[in-house]
């Protein structure tokens, strides 16, 4: 059943591309909405598997920083969301903590933090995917791909953003236990890249800001912000992830985003 679902939902996505927007049937701005959120979902499609190395900046309001280094690796999941895995090189403290995320286009994701500390896997619950991730001001759940089927969406305006024309949509989780009422997004008209996204927290305040930067394209297709800035508002501290050495398709397998490849990842 979950295969003939994925199937279905992958036909449905089609279809909504394929029509034009004056045959949508419905708010024409959700449809509209949804449409912009699709093509711009497709920028991340057909890269297979994907590596790189990550450098964490966390800067407190008094500009103190503190650098983290860490390995990520990515593996496409036809008819279904993406899996990844985030790894801490350095400092001590947190060397060899691991984030396992497997994505779902429609179900709650599935997360996995290994904790050398203790040797153990711990399971993270959805109810607590909203907290921060390691201090930083990601949270959980802003290290699992958005994919598209997760949220409803309303088509805003047309805005010019660091002089690049853009969409802005306006998106909503539907899972009950997400950290945020909405999002705002900026995607760019010519690529349809995310370009800057406002979080908006369960009392509906605009809590985070997140930023993407660089942008660069690979293999003729697909595009890789090189920088992603997350500032919290509410506390007046900010992360940001540098991503280098970016690779495609390394031949990454189902075993390398296993719940035992977090223990070995050391």
């Amino acid at each position: 059943m979950k295969g003939l679902s994925n199937l279905m939902n992958k036909q449905f996505i089609l279809l909504m591309m394929a029509m034009p927007l004056t045959c949508m049937a419905g708010d024409p701005s959700a449809n509209k909405g949804l449409e912009i959120a699709i093509l711009s979902d497709k920028n991340n499609d057909g890269f297979i598997d994907s590596s790189s190395s990550m450098t964490m900046n966390l800067i407190n309001k008094r500009g103190d920083v503190v650098v983290r280094k860490l390995r990520f690796k990515s593996l496409e999941v036809p008819d279904d969301g993406d899996k990844t895995i985030a790894i801490f090189e350095s400092p001590r403290d947190v060397k060899g903590v691991a984030i396992l995320s497997y994505a779902h286009k429609v179900e709650a994701d599935d997360q996995w933090l290994y904790l050398p500390a203790l040797k153990r896997v711990k399971r993270i619950a959805s109810k607590n995917k909203s907290g921060p991730f390691l201090g930083s001001e990601f949270s959980f759940e802003d290290f699992s791909f958005q994919e598209v089927e997760k949220f409803d969406y309303v088509y805003l305006r047309e805005e010019i953003y660091l002089n690049n024309p853009c969409y802005v949509i306006e998106r909503k989780p539907l899972d009950p236990y997400s950290g945020y009422t909405k999002q705002l997004v900026w995607i760019d008209k010519e690529n349809y890249l995310v370009q800057k996204i406002h979080h908006f927290d369960r009392k509906s305040f605009h809590l985070k800001t997140q930023l993407f930067k660089d942008y660069r394209k690979y293999d003729g297709f697909f595009w890789q912000p090189h920088e992603i800035e997350m500032v919290n508002h509410q506390n007046e501290k900010k992360s940001i992830l540098i991503f280098d050495d970016v690779k495609l398709k390394n031949g990454f397998t189902d075993k390398d985003f296993s719940q035992n490849s977090l223990k070995r990842s050391r």
